[in-house]
This record gives structure tokens, C-alpha cells and sequence, in this order.
């Protein structure tokens, strides 16, 4: 009852604050109700509080003015079960300034009961609770006081930083006129790097950095707060800070106070800035670390680091020099065109080089580095990079240590004196495209969403013990929508990001899905390559999967969307988004039967008859009737599951209708050809009336059990003939 006690507590200090008039404080003890309530760890204890929250977060709504008004004196502290979540709809979440403000392409604003669940579920992060960002959050109390202690403690230090920690101390104690950001923009050259294993995330602190500089667009510094009455993040004396993150589906809400690991010289044992009075970087980079678990991180990669920092949309391109289908001046001239251009941001990474690779060429092995520059000289294409950790650089062709190829003419084009970037190394170089694709793996892009005018949302959960294993066979019982895009120019993007709620999870992550897009009328998919998909996705284990549809120019196109894994383990949550320039409609294929039957049954002896090329013996197989109604037409699925060494099938044969001015459709359907231990039958608008339905192998005499699952959307009686 303590819970419930200090929960009403709360809630009754935040009626009392509001009934006064204290519109800050009443928004400031309703949000501190709800995140009470979301900390619950027992599920049956926090279910029974939700209505608390419920009510706590539609007020503090109302005192925004984003609901309509309803008096606190209306609000009460109820007693029982809650049967909804409180997670707010689509349209109530805070939109910072650097975030595009796409149009919903479809009618539905808010969350169905199932999102709620899957994005309340996905908001328990290692741990702890991270809540949707709101508009509420923009009215949030900084100052106190005291200084601010985050309540969920201090973070978990890497081996590294505790081989020479001494004692976390605040901003506050270590200069004396500390700022947030010194000077118009954070500058990207002051970022280091230190202990922590974080290359990629310093790397995308780089890019996004220089993005604001080149573009004066605030899409990293605007996602701190607290903020000025210019809308720019500024230092707290009280050390609280909230931070805006892209995690799990949604815009989440990440709260740390000041507090930063000092080692034994002084030094700070985390990301810094080379300007001893800003702390951008060390803030940023401590709210991430707590998101992930702490600083012990196993490493990321840039596409989850700049999602995560900015909504951008994720892609991965790998360098496959190999491969004869790899293009590579249409990957270069691609990445130039969008980073000159300000659409998206760009880092690389190295594969594995052995140590004496590493020492020859300056590379660091399986290591990011900001990609700060394209361009393209009198036939040369090269690409100015960061070393995240600020010293260490190429040592190759277009370095500073390189007396052949630096002509008085290409110094001029680029700016870049490599006699004077010899004396200092600040870990940024040049590097010629040739040498990229001989030393590195892969290009991480992230894309501005505001390319797109429309985007549509999904989120969902995949149950472990729904659908098979593995997707060899079936993948009818997948997550399956529906995509429907109009004729014109351009694609519709399909993103496809995996929930991550532990820090194990992140650093062993067994979980390979994808999404595969088939050609197929935007109807179910039950056979992985009958038809053969029109876009086959690679799996792979990380938390993004980008695919791009081409809209066809003259037509309007109905797509299948499958979502696919590998060896699926676990409980999946993710979210679905598509991004086009022009309307479409996402919707999940859903089919409701009323009726659902499992059957067991047996080929044996006289029953395991073979296929109808056996007419003596195929008479002799298991039968089934089925009367179905009484609506005039329904939706059949039979499904058909035996050994994987036999070739099995189906035929359903008209008896009887119930209508006899109705034509039958068919006087007999079969599955076609005999397939590897599943088949299935799905007949939309059979009419009512009696059937026949028969399983076989393709040869007589193969002995086994089978499955069978009969669905229907109206009623469907089975007896066993034979």
C-alpha cells in the first residue's frame, strides 16, 4: 500500500498546486506521478495504478492547453484496474524545432490499445523507465535549491575508467564560468574522445556538429534542455538536464545530472571537450551512456547513434568491391551529393586490419571516423575524415606525409596546407576513394526526413512462440502489411527498427530480421519464394533495416511487406515507418476468423494414398467435410504441415452450396504443385455450402502425422469422413 500511499500523496499535492493556481508546479507533480508509477517493477501493482497516470497526464495536457479544459476539481483518485497505458498519441508528442513535421499519411492520430502496450513495455530500458517526450516535458522545472541528484544513481564506469578513477565532481567544480556550448555553434575539432568505447557515437557528435555549422540548423543542440528565450541550450547552476532521444519507436525522455567521472591526474575519463569550460559533449555523451547501461558500452554503430540523436532516417551501405553488382562511383557521387547538400549525414568504418596494417597505414581496426567532406578533383575523388579520438591519422596516399600527389592547385581547391597539418595532429586527414575501398567496410548514412512530406507508424510485438523458427518453409504466420503507393517519382523508404530494452541484448544480439516486399496485391504471403520477393531483404542483427520501393511512374502499386528473421528466439518489438513524397496507405493485414481449428491426424497403412497421380490409392487419403455459414461468403485458409522430407498437398472439392442459384466458383481447388512439408489453400468469397477437403503426400505409402488448421470468418463444421 506504500506505493499506492506516496502515488496519491502525489497526485493530491498536484490537485492542490493546480486548484492555486501554481501552473508549473501542478505540471511538474503530475509528471512525477506518472514516472512513479512507470518505475513500478511489479506489473500487477503498476497495472492497478495506471489510471493514476491516466489522469495525472491528460491534466497536465490540459494545462498546456493541448486538451481540452477540464476543471482539476473533476479529477479523483480512483480505486481498481486500469485497462489503458499511458502512452500519449502521435499528435501530443514534443516536436523540437529541428524535426520535420511530416504529414500522418492515413486517418488514424492516435495509438491503438497494442501500441500502447508494445511502447510502454519497450519504455523499461536496462532497468529504468524512459517515458515518451511531450509537450509537457518543454515546461519542465530546472532549477532548484539544491543541485539536482538523478535519482537512478551513478552510471556503471568501463574497466578502463576504473583502473584510474577517483571521484565523480560536477560541471561546477571544474572551471569557474562553465557554459554549455562557448561560442555561436559546438565545434566539431574540439571533440575528443577518451577511454570510453563509443567511436561511432563521438563520430556522429562530429557530423551532426558540423552540420549545424555549415547549415545553421540546430539538429543536435536542440535536443538539450534547458533552453533559453532563443531557443538555444544553456548551462544549468542546478545540474539537471533532459535530453530528446530517438529510442525504441518514439522520441524518449533522458534525465542526468552533471555529475562526470574525474581520474587521478584531474583529467575527465569520458568524451570532452578540447574547450575546458564547454560541457556539450560530456553531457551528450553521459545521457546516451545512460540509456545504454553505462559507460561499460560494447560499441554501436553511427546509424543507431544519430537516429538515436536526431530521427534521421538509417542506412547502411556496405563497400562490397567484390561483388559484381557494386557500383562504386554511384555510391561516391550518391553520399557527395546528399552531404554538399545538407540531406544527410555520413561517418565510415574500418574493418579488421591486422597490426601491421594498422601501424603502415594509420588506420585503427573496426573504428569510425566522421566524414567530414566529398569532393572530386580533376578526376580524383577523395574524403576529408575525423579520428573520433583527435590524434592518429592516414598515412597513405593524401596525407600530410604525402610529397607526390599534394600539387599547388589541389591545396588551393581544398583549402589544406599539408606542411602546416603535419605540426599539429587533430586527427582530421584527407584520404583518396581508392584507399577507402581498400581499408574500409561500410558507410553509415543517416537521411534528413524532411526529404518526405508524408510518414506513416506502426508499432508491434512478434511473439516468440508465433510462426516458425525459421522462415525456410512458411512465413504466413510473419507480421504481414499491406502497402498501397501512387503512381509518380521518387520511393516510399520502409524503416524497420527492432526494440532494444537491455544492454545484453545490444552487445550479443542474436535477433536477424528484416522486411521482404513482394508483389502480391497487398494480400498474404504464405510461401517465402512462391512468389519470389520483388525486394529480398538481408537480415541482419542490427536495430535498423532500410529498404526503398521505386514508385512506378504510370501506375498505382499494392505491395506485401513481410517481416522476416533468422532463428527468432524472443519476443520481437518494433516499429514500422514509411516516408514518401506522396500519399500512400500502411495497414497491417489482419485476418479475423471466427472460426480457428486445429486437427491431428495420420497417413498410414490404406490412408497414405500419394497424390492424384495415383488414382487407385489417392481415394483412400484422409477426408474431411466442412459445412461453412451461414454468411453467403467467407474466407477459407487450410493449412497443411508434415515432414519436411515429403512433398504434401491439398484439394478442397465442392459438395454442395447452400444457395442453389449461386454458381460455384471451382468444382475443385488444390495447392498446386507438391511442396516440402507445408502447403496452404486461401479461397476469399467460397459461398456457403458443404466441401470436401483432402490432405496427401505426392507418394503413396510415406507414413507420418500431420497438422492441419482450418480458419474461417464465418462458421465452419468439421466431421472426419475417413
Amino acid at each position: 500500500m506504500s506505493i499506492e500511499s506516496d502515488c496519491h500523496k502525489l497526485l493530491s499535492r498536484a490537485l492542490d498546486a493546480d486548484e492555486s493556481g501554481q501552473k508549473e508546479l501542478a505540471i511538474e507533480l503530475y509528471g512525477q506521478t506518472v514516472e512513479t508509477i512507470l518505475r513500478i517493477e511489479n506489473r500487477d501493482s503498476r497495472e492497478k495504478l495506471h489510471r493514476f497516470a491516466m489522469q495525472a497526464l491528460e491534466r497536465a495536457e490540459e494545462l498546456k492547453g493541448i486538451r481540452k479544459n477540464v476543471p482539476p476539481s473533476q479529477l479523483s483518485v480512483p480505486q481498481g484496474m486500469a485497462t489503458t497505458h499511458p502512452v500519449r498519441s502521435s499528435a501530443s508528442v514534443a516536436s523540437p524545432v529541428h524535426s520535420p513535421k511530416l504529414e500522418v499519411s492515413g486517418s488514424r492520430q492516435a495509438y491503438t490499445s497494442e501500441e500502447k502496450k508494445v511502447l510502454e513495455h519497450t519504455s523499461h530500458i536496462n532497468a529504468k523507465v524512459y517515458v515518451p517526450f511531450m509537450d509537457i516535458d518543454l515546461m519542465e522545472k530546472f532549477h532548484f535549491p539544491i543541485p539536482f541528484t538523478d535519482k537512478d544513481g551513478k552510471l556503471e564506469l568501463a574497466p578502463k575508467q576504473k583502473r584510474d578513477f577517483v571521484q565523480w565532481a560536477r560541471v561546477s567544480e571544474l572551471c569557474e564560468n562553465p557554459q554549455l556550448i562557448a561560442g555561436e555553434h559546438a565545434d566539431f575539432y574540439s571533440i575528443r574522445q577518451t577511454v570510453v568505447s563509443d567511436c561511432s557515437f563521438v563520430a556522429s557528435l562530429a557530423v551532426a556538429s558540423l552540420y549545424e555549422k555549415k547549415f545553421k540548423r540546430r539538429i543536435l543542440t536542440s535536443i538539450i534542455y534547458p533552453r533559453n528565450s532563443r531557443d538555444e541550450p544553456i548551462y544549468n547552476p542546478s545540474g539537471k538536464y533532459s535530453i530528446r532521444m530517438h529510442v525504441n519507436g518514439i522520441p524518449r525522455k533522458v534525465v542526468i545530472d552533471d555529475y562526470l567521472p574525474l581520474g587521478r591526474y584531474n583529467q575527465l575519463l569520458c568524451s570532452y571537450s578540447s574547450n575546458k569550460s564547454e560541457f556539450w559533449v560530456s553531457l551528450l555523451e553521459k545521457a546516451y551512456m545512460k540509456l545504454m547501461g553505462g559507460y561499460d558500452f560494447p560499441g554501436s554503430n553511427s546509424n543507431i547513434d544519430l537516429h538515436a540523436l536526431t530521427g534521421w532516417i538509417p542506412e547502411r551501405a556496405s563497400i562490397r568491391t567484390k561483388e559484381s553488382d557494386f557500383n562504386a562511383d554511384a555510391v561516391f557521387n550518391r553520399l557527395r551529393e546528399g552531404l554538399s547538400a545538407g540531406r544527410c549525414l555520413v561517418t565510415v568504418a574500418t574493418g579488421d586490419l591486422t597490426d601491421a596494417e594498422a601501424e603502415r597505414t594509420g588506420l585503427v581496426s573496426t573504428h569510425a571516423y566522421a566524414v567530414l567532406d566529398m569532393r572530386e578533383v580533376d578526376g580524383v575523388k577523395l574524403l576529408q575524415l575525423k579520428n573520433p579520438w583527435s590524434h592518429l591519422r592516414w598515412r597513405g596516399n593524401y596525407s600530410e606525409l604525402d610529397v607526390n600527389h599534394w600539387t599547388v592547385e589541389l591545396q588551393q581547391q581544398l583549402g589544406y596546407d599539408p606542411k602546416l597539418a603535419a605540426n599539429y595532429d587533430n586527427g582530421v586527414f584527407w584520404i583518396d576513394y581508392h584507399s577507402i575501398l581498400n581499408f574500409f567496410d561500410v558507410f553509415y548514412l543517416n537521411w534528413d526526413p524532411a526529404l518526405f512530406q508524408y510518414t506513416y507508424c506502426i508499432h508491434q510485438s512478434w511473439s516468440a512462440g508465433v510462426g516458425p523458427t525459421k522462415d525456410a518453409y512458411n512465413v504466413g504466420d510473419n507480421p504481414q502489411f499491406s502497402l498501397t503507393v501512387p503512381a509518380g517519382k521518387g520511393s516510399v523508404w520502409i524503416l524497420l527498427t527492432r526494440h532494444i530494452t537491455t544492454i545484453e541484448d545490444f552487445r550479443e544480439n542474436r535477433e536477424y530480421i528484416t522486411v521482404l516486399v513482394y508483389k502480391n496485391n497487398g494480400k498474404r504471403v504464405y510461401y517465402p519464394s512462391d512468389p519470389p520477393p520483388y525486394i529480398d531483404g538481408v537480415r541482419i542483427n542490427s536495430p535498423h533495416y532500410l529498404c526503398k520501393i521505386r514508385l512506378d511512374p504510370a501506375s498505382v502499386r499494392k505491395y506485401t511487406l513481410v517481416i522476416s528473421q533468422y532463428e527468432k528466439s524472443a519476443t520481437i518489438y518494433y516499429s514500422l515507418r514509411a516516408f514518401c513524397r506522396n500519399k500512400f496507405e500502411l495497414k497491417q493485414i489482419d485476418n479475423r476468423f471466427q472460426t480457428v481449428e486445429n486437427l491431428n491426424g495420420e497417413w498410414k497403412g490404406r490412408t497414405a494414398g500419394g497424390c492424384p497421380n495415383h488414382p487407385l490409392t489417392y481415394k483412400n487419403n484422409p477426408l474431411y467435410r466442412l459445412h461453412i455459414g451461414p454468411k453467403d461468403t467467407s474466407q477459407l485458409v487450410v493449412e497443411l504441415r508434415g515432414p519436411k522430407v515429403y512433398q504434401v498437398g491439398l484439394e478442397l472439392t465442392v459438395v454442395s452450396l447452400e444457395d442453389p442459384e449461386v454458381t460455384a466458383p471451382f468444382i475443385s481447388q488444390s495447392t498446386g504443385s507438391y511442396r516440402s512439408g507445408f502447403c496452404v489453400l486461401d479461397l476469399e468469397a467460397i459461398p456457403a455450402g458443404v466441401y470436401q477437403l483432402r490432405p496427401s503426400t505426392f507418394l503413396p505409402e510415406q507414413e507420418s502425422p500431420y497438422f492441419l488448421k482450418v480458419k474461417s470468418t464465418t462458421n465452419c463444421v468439421i466431421e472426419k469422413i475417413n
